[in-house]
């Protein structure tokens, strides 16, 4: 019997000791951080099976979180101890279960400043708390140019009186494409706000309607980016679906081929009555939100490592979103539309993308490869498949560092709007550069100790395969994994090497100098 009750007690302990070594803390979160950036950085390492905000004194935040085996657990700890998020370096450290069970997971919210309430909605940070902030997105709508005069009203008294009334901003672009027979309009507010300014514009319009006995239907028509129209939609239209049942009105979307690069934007038309196209306008731009939002936390996750980046770069947002900068200090009016780089040679890069997703890149009659080549200012052509069951296709893209950048960010765009991951995945692809044979034992590092700081500076996986035979030009291959700004750091990482070796090479031949001309 003591022998029973003393394995009992063994196996308690041992199951303690496993829970413990599953369990973390981590501090020194930055005060402001949303639950989305937090919650992408800490999936990256595993299963999360609960994450809790815990009550303390510290001005930052701190949280509990337990993943679901001890080797997740374990990469967390390595990983994020000692990471810089925003300037704060995150403190990481196993806690036993008696710590974790004394310490209270925050369930209001906080008093001083930190994470905050993790609401349904897991939106906002501490001082949105008491009061709802203006979202960063605006709606965009398209309204009919003979109904711009009444929007405004009288020396702007009615577009005043709704702006007061909605606590919104709205900007109508009358002056804009003289002629148009529509003109858009932009309104920046809470999602509430923007919804009632939205539904008292339906209102003026269709009143104006009947005063001039205009008898055409008037459908709401919104203005939304492109990059977040695919999710909007949903697998097999079901999203759509949905919100058309749910407010009683039928909803069409502008075809791809309208697009330019000078205009990413699509038309959303909702047809229905005043009060069902306003419902329908609720729906739509709550899913248009969340996929900017989480577009952005993914991406400040990453941009921070990239020095002089700007967001918009890249074309994924509409210019008009107010984006915040991901660098720390105040934008400058001389910062420049894309980031800079030090080394302006061309650079070429085999990126490896779904081989279903070849239609989409190349667009119909070749038009939006062509597109994103003007745009980039770099040459991207795709590879034959190398079999006719091939799951991936290569594509070649050759340009400087800047042609490279926004080349592959609006590829690994397009795969995530046409769907070709699931909207909570993150796009990762394997990128493949050629690099001297000489030089691949400098990306490789002392016993791997360069290509391992690389991984965890980027978080994308870098391999050099071993055994190589260089090709025609001595070259061998390094292989790059992950999402897009992960492939990116690492990328501009080994370029930077690779500038050390051929600096390193040029200083030894200056230093040897010209061969000297024999006497006479």
């Amino acid at each position: 019997m003591g022998f029973i009750q003393k394995a009992g007690r063994e196996v308690v302990a041992f199951c303690k000791i496993s829970n413990r070594i599953r369990k973390l803390q981590i501090r020194n979160i930055p005060p402001h951080l949303q639950w989305e950036v937090l919650d992408s950085l800490l999936v990256q390492y595993g299963v999360v099976e609960t994450c809790e905000q815990v009550n303390t004194d510290s001005e930052t935040a701190v949280v509990n979180v337990t993943y679901s085996n001890k080797d997740q657990a374990r990469q967390a700890l390595d990983k994020l101890n000692g990471f810089q998020l925003e300037n704060f370096t995150l403190k990481v450290a196993y806690i036993p279960d008696e710590v974790a069970a004394q310490q209270t997971p925050s369930q209001q919210p906080r008093g001083r400043r930190g994470l905050g309430q993790r609401g349904s909605s897991r939106q906002g940070s501490p001082g949105s708390v008491s009061r709802q902030k203006p979202c960063d997105l605006p709606l965009r709508l398209l309204v009919p140019t003979q109904f711009v005069g009444a929007i405004i009203g009288k020396e702007g008294a009615t577009i005043r009186n709704i702006t007061k009334q909605t606590q919104s901003k709205i900007d109508v672009h009358r002056k804009e494409n003289a002629g148009a027979a529509e003109k858009s309009i932009t309104i920046l507010s809470t999602p509430e706000g923007t919804s009632a300014a939205c539904k008292s514009i339906l209102e003026i319009m269709h009143k104006e309607a009947q005063d001039i006995k205009f008898t055409e239907e008037i459908p709401l028509k919104i203005l939304a980016h492109n990059n977040f129209v695919g999710r909007l939609i949903g697998k097999e239209g079901r999203n759509l679906k949905k919100i058309e049942q749910d407010t009683d009105t039928k909803i069409t979307i502008s075809p791809l081929q309208e697009l330019t690069l000078y205009n990413p934007e699509r038309t959303i038309t909702v047809k229905g009555s005043v009060e069902t196209c306003a419902k329908a306008e609720e729906e739509i731009m709550k899913k248009i939100r969340e996929s900017y939002e989480n577009d952005i936390a993914s991406m400040n996750l990453q941009a921070h490592l990239i020095p002089g980046l700007n967001l918009n770069a890249l074309g994924l947002f509409p210019p008009t979103s107010g984006m915040p900068p991901p660098t720390s200090g105040p934008p400058s009016a001389m910062t420049p539309p894309y980031p800079q780089f030090e080394q302006s040679e061309t650079e070429t890069v085999h990126l490896f993308i779904p081989a279903l997703s070849v239609g989409a890149i190349i667009g119909k009659q070749g038009q939006h490869i062509k597109q994103l080549s003007r745009f980039a200012g770099a040459s991207i052509k795709i590879a034959p498949a190398e079999a006719p069951d091939a799951k991936v296709r290569m594509v070649i893209i050759t340009g400087p560092p800047e042609a490279q950048f926004k080349a592959q960010g609006r590829i690994y765009g397009k795969i995530k709007e046409e769907n070709f991951v699931s909207p909570k995945e993150e796009v990762k692809l394997e990128a493949h550069i050629r690099v001297p044979s000489f030089a691949a034992g400098r990306v490789i590092g002392k016993g791997g100790k360069t290509v391992n700081e690389l991984q965890n500076l980027s978080s994308a996986e870098v391999v050099v395969p071993r055994d190589q035979t260089p090709d025609e030009n001595d070259q061998v291959v390094v292989k790059i994994t992950g999402h897009f700004y992960a492939c990116q750091v690492a990328q501009r990482k080994i370029q930077e090497i690779l500038t050390q070796v051929k600096q390193h090479q040029q200083q030894k031949a200056l230093q040897s100098g010209p061969p000297q001309s024999r006497r006479k």
